[in-house]
């Protein structure tokens, strides 16, 4: 029998993908859980393993190839092969720098990583089925043991860095992740009406809360109070005021959703990617920050799933964590809103008649001016920035 090997359901926002490293060749035998190819996409890579085994009988298609759903990758075909069995009874004894390969077992990407930065596989627990050494597990151990030097990846591509004619210049060949995440940008310039509106708000009150429940919270939960949980609530309430803005525009018609998967930006490596907390409307303020550093740790150690990144109705990104004073976010399609957080900043503002020292940030909705009027972006922004400024409405759980 012969399996075809398809391109996954993927993201509605994540139409195609492109064809990264091929781990088995035409020929390899394959076990059910090995990873035969990387697939890249704007939002992660994605390992495509064989569901069987058997033997790998065509590749139907190459490294650098856009594809999309549903179309063939490649055929395993699942007939037991006589002559590898012939070849497994006459066999000789493998010679003793081969044994760690007949006690190991290790995954294709994992075993080429651990080669190229000359990593003895004996020394890696494996995390995977069984103890299977995974990619990820190697990753780990370099982190661990070989901080200062950096992890030498497997390519199929030669070094995407090199001089130009110019001397004073460096001409650096743009990824395909770059190209796809560039391409999605320009469509949603092109495609949206992208508007942003603006206002600042007085952090003291939530700050003032962290100061007092902080310790408690960190013993009650094994997590510290951050920001993004008020946020998120705020965001939330706000959302269930507003609902034209937890939306989605398909054809002539405005899909309001009566559910609330909020995207949290998180920065990687690779770039930006939008982990999805699930259901936030029904987390407490620990299960929210829980689950967003959770979140954030398996997209920085690429551990991240599609199905992860999938199905958001409105997303917040904070580049206060790079200093960013004030930005224009871009929207995340299909939503057709984004909420801009920024740095803190100690500036003098009026109150009661009075000047005074307040922690200010400036706040940000980017919305999509087809479907949402002026007023309510405006009206949204100012109720999360009421909200924040007098939390009691939000309660902490402890």
């Amino acid at each position: 029998m012969t399996e075809e090997i398809k391109v996954p359901e993927m993201s509605e926002s994540t139409v195609e993908a492109t064809v990264g490293i091929w781990h088995k060749q035409v020929g390899d035998t394959v076990k059910e859980g090995d990873p035969l190819l990387e697939l890249e996409t704007d939002k992660v890579n994605l390992d495509i393993n064989s569901p069987v085994d058997g033997t790998l009988t065509t590749l139907d298609k190459q490294t650098g190839d856009t594809v999309i759903e549903g179309q063939i990758l490649a055929t395993i075909s699942t007939e037991e092969n006589s002559s590898e069995k012939t070849e497994v009874n006459s066999r000789e004894p493998e010679k003793e720098e081969n044994l760690v390969k007949e006690i190991v077992d290790i995954t294709p990407i994992a075993k080429t990583i651990a080669q190229k930065n000359n990593i003895d596989i004996s020394n890696i627990k494996g995390s995977g089925k069984e103890g299977k050494i995974t990619k990820e597990d190697v990753e780990n151990y370099i982190d661990k043991n070989n901080n200062s030097s950096k992890m030498i990846e497997p390519s199929s591509e030669k070094s995407n860095e090199f001089e130009s004619e110019n001397s004073s210049e460096t001409r650096i060949k743009l990824s395909r992740r770059r190209l796809t995440i560039a391409k999605r940008l320009t469509e949603v310039q092109q495609e949206t009406v992208m508007t942003t509106t603006y206002n600042e708000v007085d952090l003291s009150k939530i700050i003032e809360i962290r100061k007092n429940f902080q310790t408690k919270f960190f013993e009650s939960y094994n997590v510290k109070l951050g920001f993004m949980s008020f946020f998120v609530k705020a965001v939330i309430n706000s959302l269930i005021k507003f609902p034209e803005i937890n939306s989605e525009l398909q054809n002539q018609e405005l899909i309001l959703k009566k559910y609330y998967d909020i995207g949290i930006a998180v920065s990687t490596d690779e770039g930006l990617v939008v982990p999805v907390l699930r259901d936030a409307i029904n987390k407490s303020f620990s299960e929210i920050e829980i689950s967003i550093g959770e979140l954030a740790t398996r997209a920085r150690k690429k551990l991240i799933s599609l199905e992860e990144l999938q199905g958001g109705t409105f997303t917040i990104t904070n580049g206060g964590i790079f200093g960013s004073m004030m930005s224009t976010p871009i929207l995340n399609p299909p939503q057709v809103a984004i909420l801009g957080m920024h740095r803190i900043i100690e500036r003098p503002i009026a109150k009661n008649n009075n000047i005074v020292i307040a922690p200010m940030m400036y706040l940000a909705v980017t919305y999509d001016h087809r479907v949402i009027d002026g007023s309510s972006a405006v009206q949204f922004l100012g109720h999360i920035k009421q909200l924040i400024e007098d939390p009691n409405a939000l309660l902490i759980n402890l």
